[in-house]
């Protein structure tokens, strides 16, 4: 089954009409995309928007041979002209399956906001589903029979949608994720395909032609990786997203509780509103047990607040202590976090605070914190695939 994407942006396109946006100023040239259409061996076309037979001319097809138009989304603004030739667009009711003179067969897949997402199968059988802007499948709770071999959808504004997908099996490893709808609050360029990348999908340009079912090598998404950056530099959101299509993820608390502190109680509540409903928070300091065990994803946040736990427990902010075993006692406890990183089958993303770029701690006690949380970022670091540093919300990466 060839699958011709005619537009890979949002309804309103990219750059959207009159917007003054950085995204959209950039979004020029080969970075420019319509509103999204597909043409499925120029017998179906999903989607009908302004342009779409100079949009397939321009991609090397004809939509003379279309059989059945169909629409996943109400379409606002002025009603699109049907070109000559094709026949009326419509949509099917939920659960309904239509089948084709060209012998495919499209079942209406119903979704969980206005609109309607659609499964195509080919004659020989390959399976590509086709989701709306804004929208994931509703009601997904048995297992899927087999793997999409082609997922087309608003993989960065519904990225639960994959999560639940891969829930139920819908997304094995061999389906090939495709991001459309496209807006101006995606990034640009690479960084755009970094993103995808870490959610084991990527983006097209508008006009190219995809074999469903062909083989295509996926991006391999880290199994270990360490985020680090500055406060408020935006490092925990860019730990969040790089697992939000997991189907199951378990969040580390490592700041635990702070009875009374309503300042910290806010803060850990902006972060439990951005998680997923779907993914489970432990608060515990005990990452060597979570390390060693079979499981989902861990998201631990942060290191350094598992540093200032294990600091505690050796009593190593006192100078006697410290010199009296504390610093062994640390050293020890560090070298079991590393090597449980090193063993981990899981998938793992870490958060620190990049240590030793502002004011110099006016204490020995903060000078020797700094420094610890120094040396565990390193060697937390040398156990993992990808290392990203994050500043003004912006991601670098420094390995894999």
């Amino acid at each position: 089954m060839e699958l011709t994407l005619l537009g890979t942006g949002a309804p309103d396109g990219l750059p959207r009409p009159e917007c003054p946006c950085a995204a959209c100023a950039t979004a020029r040239g080969a970075r420019s995309r319509a509103a999204t259409a597909l043409l499925v061996d120029d017998a179906l076309l999903l989607d009908l928007t302004p342009g779409a037979v100079f949009a397939a001319a321009r991609a090397g097809h004809s939509l003379t041979g279309v059989r059945q138009v169909l629409l996943t989304h109400p379409h606002d603004g002025p009603a699109v002209e049907l070109p000559a030739g094709l026949p009326p667009a419509g949509r099917v009711p939920d659960g309904r399956e239509l089948t084709l003179i060209s012998g495919h067969r499209v079942r209406a897949v119903p979704m969980d906001a206005p609109g309607t997402g659609y499964e195509v199968t080919a004659p020989e059988g390959v399976r590509l589903l086709y989701l709306p802007p804004g929208a994931a499948p509703s009601g997904l709770t048995d297992p899927a029979p087999q793997p999409y071999d082609m997922v087309v959808g608003d993989v960065v504004g519904r990225p639960d949608a994959v999560a639940r997908l891969r829930a139920v099996g819908a997304i094995g490893p061999t389906t090939g994720i495709v991001a459309v709808h496209l807006d101006h609050d995606a990034p640009p360029g690479a960084e755009l395909d970094r993103r995808l990348a870490a959610s084991g999908a990527r983006a097209v340009p508008d006009g190219t032609t995809l074999v469903v079912g062909e083989y295509h090598a996926a991006s391999v998404v880290p199994r270990r990786t360490l985020v680090t950056g500055g406060a408020r530099s935006g490092k925990s959101v860019e730990a969040e997203r790089r697992l939000e299509t997991f189907p199951e993820v378990v969040y580390v608390a490592t700041g635990g509780s702070r009875e009374g502190d309503a300042e910290w109680a806010a803060r850990v509540g902006l972060h439990r509103e951005r998680r997923p409903a779907a993914w489970r928070t432990e608060e515990t300091c005990e990452l060597v047990e979570l390390l060693e065990s079979d499981g989902p994803a861990l998201l631990i946040d942060c290191l350094s607040l598992w540093l200032t736990d294990a600091m505690d427990r050796v009593r190593a902010w006192d100078d006697a202590a410290w010199a009296d075993g504390g610093e062994s006692a640390l050293r020890e406890r560090t070298a079991e976090l590393v090597a449980a990183v090193r063993g981990t089958r899981r998938t793992v993303v870490a958060v620190t605070n990049e240590t030793g770029s502002g004011v110099v701690p006016a204490t020995a006690a903060g000078r020797r914190f700094r420094d610890e949380l120094g040396r565990l970022n390193a060697a937390f670091a040398d156990e993992c695939e990808q290392v990203l540093l994050v500043v003004a919300g912006q991601v670098l990466t420094l390995r894999g």
